[in-house]
C-alpha cells in the first residue's frame, strides 16, 4: 500500500514550524545566523531529534531549544515556513496549518505581527509554487506570562492584513492545565478567532474534559482520553476533532505502548479522527509514514483515510468556499480507490 499512500491527497491540522524543518533548511538558516553546525546528518540528527527513549513530554521539548535561535528574522521565518510547506507538498498534502509561536521568534527585536507577516509569506511562495493551501496558526505558550500571551494575541488579532487560521496553546500540559488558563481561553475566544488545544498528551483526561467544557472543537493529542468512556461519549456528542500524532505519542510516553494510543476507541465510538505529523523533524516522520503506520499497525483502509482527511477538512479553520473546493479534489484522487 506504500506506493498508493504517498500518492493519496491529504490535509494536515497539526504541524509545528520550528520541529518539521528539513535538515537543508536548518543548515541554511545556521548559515544565516552565523551559527555552527556537525558536518554530517547523522550528529545534526542527535541535535534536532527526540531520542526513542525519551522520558516524557518535557524531555522530548527539549530538543526545540536548538531550533529557537535560528528562527530570529523575518527572512528565517519566511525560509522555515516555505520549507514544511514544500515538504508537505511533496508528499501530496493539499491543506496543512502549520502552527508556530511568536514569543519563540522574539528574541532579536522582532515584534509579534512581525513574525506572522514572515511565515505567513513564506507560507503564501509556497502556494504558488506548489498549489498546497497552508496557514498559519498562533500559538501562546502555556508556561509562559499569561499576560504575554495576551499582548502577543491582542497585537495579531488587532493587525491589518493577516491571514493567519486561528489559536492554539501549546508547551508544558502536566503543570498548566485548561482551567489554570481560563481567563486567556476566554479572552482568546472572545476575540472571535478559532481554536485549536494541545491536551491529554500528559497522561491527563481530566484537561479534554475542561477543554470540552470551554466549547473547544479541535483537540491535539487527546491521547488520555482512553478507558475514558464517559469523556469519549461527550467528545463524540459535541462532535470535536481529535488531532491525531501516533510517532509523537509513542516518542513522549502519551501512549507507552500501541495499545495504550486510544486510535480504535475513537474509531469504534465514531469519532472525528484526523492523522498529523505533530514534529516532521523532531518524531523523524512525514504524513505518509504516519499513514503507513496506522495501515501496519490498526489496518486502517484507504476508505478510512478518505474519511480522516474529509474530516480534517471540515475541522480546519479555513473559508467554507476553501474547503468545498479542496473536499472535490480530495474526492477526485480518492475516487478510484473506492469504486
Amino acid at each position: 500500500m506504500g506506493n498508493h499512500l504517498h500518492q493519496l491527497a491529504k490535509a494536515e491540522l497539526h504541524c509545528h514550524l520550528d520541529d518539521s524543518l528539513s535538515f537543508e533548511a536548518i543548515r541554511e538558516l545556521a548559515r544565516m545566523a552565523d551559527i555552527a553546525l556537525p558536518e554530517s546528518d547523522s550528529e545534526l540528527s542527535k541535535l534536532v531529534t527526540a531520542p526513542e527513549n525519551s522520558e516524557s513530554l518535557l524531555d522530548y521539548l527539549k530538543t526545540f531549544d536548538f531550533i529557537r535561535p535560528l528562527l530570529q528574522t523575518k527572512e528565517a521565518l519566511r525560509l522555515a515556513a516555505y520549507d514544511v510547506a514544500k515538504q508537505a507538498a511533496a508528499e501530496n498534502v493539499i491543506y496543512i496549518e502549520i502552527r508556530f509561536a511568536p514569543e519563540l521568534s522574539m528574541d532579536k527585536g522582532l515584534t509579534a505581527v512581525q513574525t506572522v507577516e514572515a511565515v505567513e509569506e513564506g507560507l503564501r511562495q509556497a502556494q504558488v509554487d506548489f498549489g498546497i493551501v497552508a496557514k498559519a496558526l498562533i500559538c501562546g505558550m502555556r508556561q509562559s506570562s499569561q499576560q504575554l500571551t495576551k499582548d502577543i494575541f491582542k497585537q495579531i488579532s488587532a493587525a491589518e492584513g493577516l491571514d493567519y487560521a486561528g489559536f492554539d496553546f501549546a508547551g508544558n500540559e502536566h503543570d498548566f492545565p485548561p482551567e489554570d488558563l481560563t481567563d486567556l481561553i476566554r479572552y482568546t475566544q472572545n476575540m472571535k478567532h478559532l481554536m485549536t488545544f494541545h491536551v491529554g498528551e500528559c497522561g491527563c483526561a481530566s484537561h479534554i474534559a475542561q477543554a470540552l467544557a470551554f466549547g473547544i472543537k479541535r483537540l491535539g493529542h487527546v491521547t488520555a482520553i482512553q478507558n475514558h468512556p464517559d469523556i469519549l461519549a461527550e467528545f463524540v456528542e459535541k462532535g470535536a476533532t481529535a488531532e491525531l500524532c501516533l510517532s509523537s505519542n509513542l516518542q513522549t510516553k502519551a501512549a507507552r505502548t500501541l495499545a495504550e494510543f486510544p486510535y480504535q476507541e475513537l474509531y469504534a465510538a465514531g469519532a472525528r479522527i484526523t492523522i498529523n505529523t505533530d514534529n516532521r523533524t523532531v518524531s523523524n516522520t512525514n504524513l505518509t509514514r504516519e499513514y503507513q503506520l496506522f495501515s501496519d499497525f490498526f489496518g486502517t483502509s484507504i476508505a478510512d483515510f478518505y474519511r480522516f482527511n474529509q474530516n480534517a477538512l471540515q475541522a480546519s479553520f479555513t473559508s467554507g468556499s476553501e474547503k468545498a473546493e479542496l473536499l472535490e479534489k480530495l474526492e477526485a484522487v480518492y475516487a478510484p480507490y473506492l469504486n
